[in-house]
Protein backbone atom coordinates (compact mmCIF):
# COMPACT_ATOMS: atom_id res chain seq x y z
CA UNK A 1 0.00 0.00 0.00
CA UNK A 2 3.15 2.26 0.35
CA UNK A 3 4.01 2.23 -3.00
CA UNK A 4 0.81 3.21 -4.32
CA UNK A 5 0.42 5.83 -1.76
CA UNK A 6 3.69 6.92 -2.96
CA UNK A 7 2.33 7.07 -6.37
CA UNK A 8 -0.64 9.00 -5.88
CA UNK A 9 0.87 11.80 -4.07
CA UNK A 10 3.45 12.17 -6.58
CA UNK A 11 0.41 12.30 -9.63
CA UNK A 12 -1.08 15.06 -6.85
CA UNK A 13 1.85 17.05 -6.99
CA UNK A 14 0.60 19.52 -9.49
CA UNK A 15 -2.57 19.96 -7.40
CA UNK A 16 -0.81 20.36 -4.03
CA UNK A 17 1.80 23.29 -5.53
CA UNK A 18 -1.70 25.09 -6.89
CA UNK A 19 -2.91 24.82 -3.41
CA UNK A 20 -0.21 26.18 -2.04
CA UNK A 21 0.12 29.13 -4.43
CA UNK A 22 -3.47 29.61 -4.08
CA UNK A 23 -2.91 29.80 0.22
CA UNK A 24 -0.09 31.86 -0.76
CA UNK A 25 -1.63 34.59 -3.08
CA UNK A 26 -4.45 34.53 -0.80
CA UNK A 27 -3.12 34.69 3.08
CA UNK A 28 -5.66 35.23 6.01
CA UNK A 29 -3.83 36.12 9.54
CA UNK A 30 -4.45 34.49 12.64
CA UNK A 31 -8.01 34.59 14.24
CA UNK A 32 -9.51 36.13 10.74
CA UNK A 33 -8.93 33.30 8.70
CA UNK A 34 -12.34 32.97 6.92
CA UNK A 35 -11.56 31.78 2.86
CA UNK A 36 -8.97 29.40 4.01
CA UNK A 37 -10.85 27.05 6.18
CA UNK A 38 -13.93 27.27 3.83
CA UNK A 39 -11.29 25.99 0.77
CA UNK A 40 -10.18 22.60 3.64
CA UNK A 41 -13.71 21.76 4.21
CA UNK A 42 -14.71 21.96 0.47
CA UNK A 43 -11.82 20.05 -0.52
CA UNK A 44 -12.67 17.00 2.44
CA UNK A 45 -16.08 17.22 1.46
CA UNK A 46 -15.45 16.54 -2.00
CA UNK A 47 -13.49 13.68 -1.19
CA UNK A 48 -16.28 11.92 1.15
CA UNK A 49 -14.81 12.87 4.38
CA UNK A 50 -16.79 13.68 7.54
CA UNK A 51 -15.98 17.54 7.87
CA UNK A 52 -16.78 19.65 11.22
CA UNK A 53 -16.00 23.28 10.64
CA UNK A 54 -15.59 26.00 13.41
CA UNK A 55 -13.61 23.39 15.60
CA UNK A 56 -12.46 25.83 18.14
CA UNK A 57 -13.20 28.95 16.42
CA UNK A 58 -12.06 28.80 12.70
CA UNK A 59 -10.52 24.92 12.81
CA UNK A 60 -11.56 22.15 10.31
CA UNK A 61 -11.13 18.90 11.19
CA UNK A 62 -12.14 15.64 8.79
CA UNK A 63 -12.35 12.03 9.35
CA UNK A 64 -11.56 9.52 6.88
CA UNK A 65 -12.56 6.22 7.65
CA UNK A 66 -10.80 2.93 6.56
CA UNK A 67 -12.66 -0.23 5.81
CA UNK A 68 -10.29 -2.50 8.06
CA UNK A 69 -10.34 -2.40 11.76
CA UNK A 70 -7.21 -0.42 13.35
CA UNK A 71 -5.71 2.64 15.60
CA UNK A 72 -6.79 6.54 14.41
CA UNK A 73 -3.92 8.75 13.92
CA UNK A 74 -4.39 12.25 13.81
CA UNK A 75 -2.05 14.54 11.09
CA UNK A 76 -2.37 17.82 11.65
CA UNK A 77 -1.11 21.37 9.32
CA UNK A 78 -1.48 25.15 10.31
CA UNK A 79 -3.13 27.28 7.88
CA UNK A 80 -2.96 31.11 9.44
CA UNK A 81 -0.18 33.96 7.61
CA UNK A 82 1.85 36.42 9.16
CA UNK A 83 1.48 40.52 9.18
CA UNK A 84 4.53 40.67 6.91
CA UNK A 85 4.56 42.45 3.63
CA UNK A 86 5.54 39.77 0.65
CA UNK A 87 8.91 40.97 -1.27
CA UNK A 88 9.10 38.47 -3.68
CA UNK A 89 9.49 38.73 -6.78
CA UNK A 90 7.39 35.34 -7.57
CA UNK A 91 4.07 34.69 -9.42
CA UNK A 92 2.31 33.68 -6.76
CA UNK A 93 3.57 36.76 -4.32
CA UNK A 94 0.36 37.50 -1.91
CA UNK A 95 -2.47 39.61 -3.30
CA UNK A 96 -3.14 40.92 0.43
CA UNK A 97 -1.28 44.27 1.71
CA UNK A 98 1.10 43.54 4.79
CA UNK A 99 -0.04 40.33 4.79
CA UNK A 100 2.28 37.05 3.87
CA UNK A 101 2.86 32.90 4.58
CA UNK A 102 6.04 33.58 5.87
CA UNK A 103 6.51 30.50 7.70
CA UNK A 104 5.17 28.11 5.58
CA UNK A 105 1.73 27.24 6.65
CA UNK A 106 0.45 27.57 3.24
CA UNK A 107 2.89 24.40 2.20
CA UNK A 108 2.03 22.46 5.16
CA UNK A 109 -2.27 22.53 4.43
CA UNK A 110 -1.13 22.06 0.69
CA UNK A 111 0.99 18.77 1.45
CA UNK A 112 -1.81 17.57 4.29
CA UNK A 113 -4.87 18.06 1.58
CA UNK A 114 -2.90 16.05 -1.37
CA UNK A 115 -2.11 13.28 1.30
CA UNK A 116 -5.81 13.04 1.86
CA UNK A 117 -6.56 12.75 -1.48
CA UNK A 118 -3.92 10.16 -2.07
CA UNK A 119 -5.09 8.20 0.56
CA UNK A 120 -8.62 8.67 -0.03
CA UNK A 121 -8.06 6.88 -2.99
CA UNK A 122 -6.70 3.70 -1.25
CA UNK A 123 -9.74 3.96 1.57
CA UNK A 124 -10.54 0.40 1.09
CA UNK A 125 -6.97 -0.80 1.75
CA UNK A 126 -6.84 1.27 4.67
CA UNK A 127 -6.75 0.39 8.47
CA UNK A 128 -8.75 2.23 11.21
CA UNK A 129 -8.75 5.66 10.96
CA UNK A 130 -6.95 9.20 9.89
CA UNK A 131 -8.05 12.39 11.50
CA UNK A 132 -7.05 15.61 9.40
CA UNK A 133 -6.70 18.38 12.37
CA UNK A 134 -6.40 22.07 10.02
CA UNK A 135 -5.93 24.14 12.53
CA UNK A 136 -5.68 28.28 12.46
CA UNK A 137 -4.20 30.67 14.73
CA UNK A 138 -1.27 28.92 15.38
CA UNK A 139 0.97 32.27 15.40
CA UNK A 140 -0.70 34.16 17.63
CA UNK A 141 -0.94 33.19 21.20
CA UNK A 142 -3.41 31.77 22.82
CA UNK A 143 -3.25 29.79 19.47
CA UNK A 144 -5.76 27.50 17.68
CA UNK A 145 -4.56 23.81 19.18
CA UNK A 146 -6.05 24.68 22.45
CA UNK A 147 -8.87 25.85 21.53
CA UNK A 148 -9.79 22.79 19.32
CA UNK A 149 -8.55 20.30 21.81
CA UNK A 150 -11.10 21.59 23.98
CA UNK A 151 -13.73 21.21 21.00
CA UNK A 152 -12.78 17.54 20.67
CA UNK A 153 -10.36 17.64 17.80
CA UNK A 154 -8.40 14.82 19.98
CA UNK A 155 -11.46 12.57 20.84
CA UNK A 156 -10.92 9.11 20.27
CA UNK A 157 -7.09 9.64 18.74
CA UNK A 158 -4.42 7.23 19.75
CA UNK A 159 -1.49 9.18 17.91
CA UNK A 160 -0.70 12.55 16.15
CA UNK A 161 1.85 13.35 14.24
CA UNK A 162 2.98 16.88 12.17
CA UNK A 163 5.80 18.69 10.91
CA UNK A 164 7.56 22.22 9.83
CA UNK A 165 8.77 22.93 6.30
CA UNK A 166 12.15 24.27 7.55
CA UNK A 167 13.20 26.58 4.52
CA UNK A 168 17.08 26.68 6.18
CA UNK A 169 17.69 23.03 5.46
CA UNK A 170 17.83 21.30 2.62
CA UNK A 171 15.10 19.36 0.47
CA UNK A 172 15.87 15.76 1.69
CA UNK A 173 16.35 16.47 4.94
CA UNK A 174 14.22 15.13 7.87
CA UNK A 175 15.11 16.39 11.50
CA UNK A 176 13.70 14.80 14.65
CA UNK A 177 14.60 14.78 18.16
CA UNK A 178 12.96 12.82 21.22
CA UNK A 179 12.08 14.63 24.25
CA UNK A 180 12.07 18.36 24.26
CA UNK A 181 12.23 19.64 20.10
CA UNK A 182 10.84 23.21 20.62
CA UNK A 183 11.04 26.09 23.61
CA UNK A 184 8.49 27.21 25.93
CA UNK A 185 7.60 30.51 24.05
CA UNK A 186 6.49 33.09 26.93
CA UNK A 187 6.32 37.17 26.76
CA UNK A 188 6.98 39.92 29.11
CA UNK A 189 6.34 43.98 29.47
CA UNK A 190 7.87 45.93 31.71
CA UNK A 191 6.88 49.10 32.59
CA UNK A 192 9.02 51.97 34.52
CA UNK A 193 7.65 54.66 35.69
CA UNK A 194 9.83 58.01 36.53
CA UNK A 195 9.51 61.45 36.65
CA UNK A 196 10.62 63.27 33.69
CA UNK A 197 12.08 66.89 33.05
CA UNK A 198 14.32 68.39 30.79
CA UNK A 199 17.63 67.25 29.66
CA UNK A 200 19.77 69.95 30.70
CA UNK A 201 18.00 68.82 34.14
CA UNK A 202 18.71 65.57 34.91
CA UNK A 203 18.93 66.10 38.40
CA UNK A 204 15.68 67.03 38.56
CA UNK A 205 14.13 64.17 37.59
CA UNK A 206 14.07 60.09 37.93
CA UNK A 207 15.23 58.99 34.66
CA UNK A 208 13.20 56.04 33.22
CA UNK A 209 15.50 55.81 30.78
CA UNK A 210 18.49 55.17 32.65
CA UNK A 211 16.70 52.97 34.67
CA UNK A 212 15.22 50.74 31.87
CA UNK A 213 18.71 50.43 30.34
CA UNK A 214 19.96 49.35 33.57
CA UNK A 215 17.09 46.71 33.71
CA UNK A 216 17.61 45.76 29.48
CA UNK A 217 21.64 45.39 30.66
CA UNK A 218 20.48 43.14 33.99
CA UNK A 219 18.18 41.08 32.51
CA UNK A 220 21.63 39.43 30.10
CA UNK A 221 22.80 38.32 33.33
CA UNK A 222 19.84 35.79 34.15
CA UNK A 223 20.79 33.06 31.74
CA UNK A 224 24.55 33.57 32.08
CA UNK A 225 24.15 33.79 36.14
CA UNK A 226 21.24 32.57 37.94
CA UNK A 227 20.49 29.41 35.09
CA UNK A 228 22.01 26.04 35.62
CA UNK A 229 24.19 25.84 32.67
CA UNK A 230 23.45 22.39 31.91
CA UNK A 231 19.81 23.86 31.08
CA UNK A 232 19.11 26.39 27.72
CA UNK A 233 17.38 29.58 28.25
CA UNK A 234 16.95 32.88 26.33
CA UNK A 235 15.89 36.34 28.01
CA UNK A 236 15.72 39.02 24.80
CA UNK A 237 14.50 42.06 24.40
CA UNK A 238 12.67 43.31 21.56
CA UNK A 239 11.50 46.83 22.23
CA UNK A 240 12.37 49.50 24.30
CA UNK A 241 10.12 52.25 23.96
CA UNK A 242 10.68 55.79 25.29
CA UNK A 243 9.06 58.61 23.23
CA UNK A 244 10.23 62.02 23.83
CA UNK A 245 11.30 65.29 22.60
CA UNK A 246 15.65 65.14 22.16
CA UNK A 247 16.10 67.98 25.26
CA UNK A 248 13.45 65.77 27.38
CA UNK A 249 13.80 63.03 29.97
CA UNK A 250 11.28 60.89 29.27
CA UNK A 251 8.17 60.05 32.03
CA UNK A 252 8.29 56.41 31.56
CA UNK A 253 9.44 53.26 29.64
CA UNK A 254 8.28 50.21 28.13
CA UNK A 255 10.11 47.36 27.42
CA UNK A 256 9.11 44.64 25.73
CA UNK A 257 10.81 40.90 25.47
CA UNK A 258 10.75 36.79 25.47
CA UNK A 259 11.67 34.32 27.69
CA UNK A 260 12.04 30.66 26.14
CA UNK A 261 13.22 27.34 28.20
CA UNK A 262 12.59 23.55 28.15
CA UNK A 263 11.22 22.95 31.46
CA UNK A 264 8.55 24.14 34.15
CA UNK A 265 11.26 24.66 35.95
CA UNK A 266 13.69 26.79 34.30
CA UNK A 267 9.98 28.85 32.89
CA UNK A 268 9.16 29.77 36.23
CA UNK A 269 12.79 30.86 37.63
CA UNK A 270 13.14 33.22 34.64
CA UNK A 271 9.79 34.42 35.14
CA UNK A 272 11.27 35.16 39.35
CA UNK A 273 14.55 36.37 37.95
CA UNK A 274 12.74 38.78 35.81
CA UNK A 275 10.48 40.42 38.44
CA UNK A 276 13.37 40.37 40.55
CA UNK A 277 15.61 42.23 39.05
CA UNK A 278 12.92 45.09 38.29
CA UNK A 279 11.86 45.03 41.89
CA UNK A 280 15.72 46.12 43.01
CA UNK A 281 17.03 48.23 40.35
CA UNK A 282 13.76 50.22 40.32
CA UNK A 283 13.95 50.28 44.02
CA UNK A 284 17.45 51.65 43.57
CA UNK A 285 16.20 54.20 41.24
CA UNK A 286 13.65 55.27 43.21
CA UNK A 287 10.73 54.58 40.36
CA UNK A 288 8.18 52.26 40.58
CA UNK A 289 8.39 49.27 38.23
CA UNK A 290 5.65 46.28 36.73
CA UNK A 291 6.40 43.61 34.99
CA UNK A 292 3.38 41.78 33.50
CA UNK A 293 4.68 38.04 32.09
CA UNK A 294 2.12 35.73 30.27
CA UNK A 295 2.93 32.45 29.52
CA UNK A 296 2.99 31.06 26.05
CA UNK A 297 3.03 27.69 24.12
CA UNK A 298 4.79 25.42 26.45
CA UNK A 299 7.75 23.42 25.45
CA UNK A 300 6.79 20.86 22.64
CA UNK A 301 8.37 17.62 23.80
CA UNK A 302 8.18 14.27 21.55
CA UNK A 303 7.04 11.35 22.95
CA UNK A 304 10.32 8.81 22.62
CA UNK A 305 9.26 6.02 20.42
CA UNK A 306 7.22 7.73 18.39
CA UNK A 307 10.16 10.08 17.50
CA UNK A 308 12.55 7.84 17.16
CA UNK A 309 9.59 6.00 14.55
CA UNK A 310 9.87 9.42 12.37
CA UNK A 311 13.49 8.62 11.94
CA UNK A 312 12.85 4.73 10.77
CA UNK A 313 10.39 5.46 8.59
CA UNK A 314 12.22 8.74 6.93
CA UNK A 315 15.53 6.42 5.46
CA UNK A 316 12.66 5.21 3.10
CA UNK A 317 10.59 7.91 1.98
CA UNK A 318 11.56 8.94 -1.98
CA UNK A 319 13.59 11.65 -1.96
CA UNK A 320 14.93 11.73 1.55
CA UNK A 321 18.93 11.46 1.87
CA UNK A 322 19.67 12.59 5.81
CA UNK A 323 17.49 11.96 8.67
CA UNK A 324 19.38 14.26 11.63
CA UNK A 325 18.93 13.87 15.22
CA UNK A 326 18.69 17.48 15.50
CA UNK A 327 19.52 20.04 17.90
CA UNK A 328 16.29 21.64 19.50
CA UNK A 329 15.21 24.87 18.55
CA UNK A 330 14.29 28.06 20.36
CA UNK A 331 11.11 28.94 18.67
CA UNK A 332 7.65 27.80 19.77
CA UNK A 333 4.45 25.82 17.92
CA UNK A 334 1.40 25.16 19.90
CA UNK A 335 1.54 21.34 18.55
CA UNK A 336 2.94 20.98 22.23
CA UNK A 337 -0.72 21.01 23.68
CA UNK A 338 -1.48 18.24 21.13
CA UNK A 339 1.41 16.24 23.01
CA UNK A 340 -0.17 16.52 26.21
CA UNK A 341 -3.02 14.81 25.55
CA UNK A 342 -1.71 11.59 22.79
CA UNK A 343 1.48 9.97 21.74
CA UNK A 344 3.42 11.34 18.94
CA UNK A 345 5.92 13.52 17.42
CA UNK A 346 6.87 16.53 15.84
CA UNK A 347 9.09 16.77 13.04
CA UNK A 348 10.83 19.29 10.37
CA UNK A 349 11.09 18.37 6.70
CA UNK A 350 13.90 20.54 4.94
CA UNK A 351 12.43 22.85 2.35
CA UNK A 352 15.22 24.89 1.09
CA UNK A 353 15.85 24.55 -2.77
CA UNK A 354 19.61 23.71 -4.05
CA UNK A 355 19.75 26.39 -6.35
CA UNK A 356 18.94 29.25 -4.47
CA UNK A 357 21.84 31.43 -3.29
CA UNK A 358 20.77 32.11 0.06
CA UNK A 359 17.85 30.45 1.93
CA UNK A 360 15.82 33.44 3.53
CA UNK A 361 14.67 32.59 7.08
CA UNK A 362 11.10 32.13 8.45
CA UNK A 363 9.48 35.55 9.61
CA UNK A 364 11.16 37.23 6.70
CA UNK A 365 9.50 39.43 4.10
CA UNK A 366 11.42 37.03 1.03
CA UNK A 367 10.66 33.65 2.36
CA UNK A 368 9.90 31.04 0.28
CA UNK A 369 10.00 26.70 0.38
CA UNK A 370 10.86 24.23 -2.54
CA UNK A 371 8.03 23.02 -3.67
CA UNK A 372 9.64 19.73 -4.08
CA UNK A 373 9.36 19.67 -0.12
CA UNK A 374 5.52 19.10 -0.35
CA UNK A 375 6.15 15.93 -1.67
CA UNK A 376 8.13 14.90 1.09
CA UNK A 377 6.28 15.95 4.07
CA UNK A 378 3.13 14.32 2.74
CA UNK A 379 4.59 10.71 1.92
CA UNK A 380 6.26 10.84 5.54
CA UNK A 381 2.71 11.78 7.55
CA UNK A 382 1.33 9.23 5.23
CA UNK A 383 3.83 6.56 6.09
CA UNK A 384 3.36 7.02 9.98
CA UNK A 385 -0.62 7.53 9.18
CA UNK A 386 -0.22 3.66 7.82
CA UNK A 387 2.03 2.48 10.10
CA UNK A 388 0.20 3.66 13.49
CA UNK A 389 -3.27 2.52 12.34
CA UNK A 390 -2.30 -1.04 11.71
CA UNK A 391 -0.74 -1.05 15.11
Amino acid sequence: MKENLFKAIDENFEEIVSLRRHLHENPELSFHEVKTPKLIADFHRELGHEVQENVGGRGVVATLRGNKPGKTVALRADFDALPIQDEKDVPYKSKVPGVMHACGHDGHTASLLGLAKAINSLKDELSGTIVFIHQHAEELAPGGAIAMIEDGCLDGVDYIFGTHLWATEPTGKIQYKTGPIMAAADRFEITVQGQGGHGAKPHETKDSIVIGAQIVLALQQIVSRRISPMESAVVSVGSFEAKNAFNVIADSVKIVGTARSFNERVQTALENEIKRVVEGICLAGDVSGNVVYEKGYPALINHHDEALQVAVLAQNIPGVDEVEDMVPQMGGEDFSYYLHHVKGAFFFTGAKDSTWDRAYPHHHPKFDIDEKSLLISAKLLGELALHYTKE
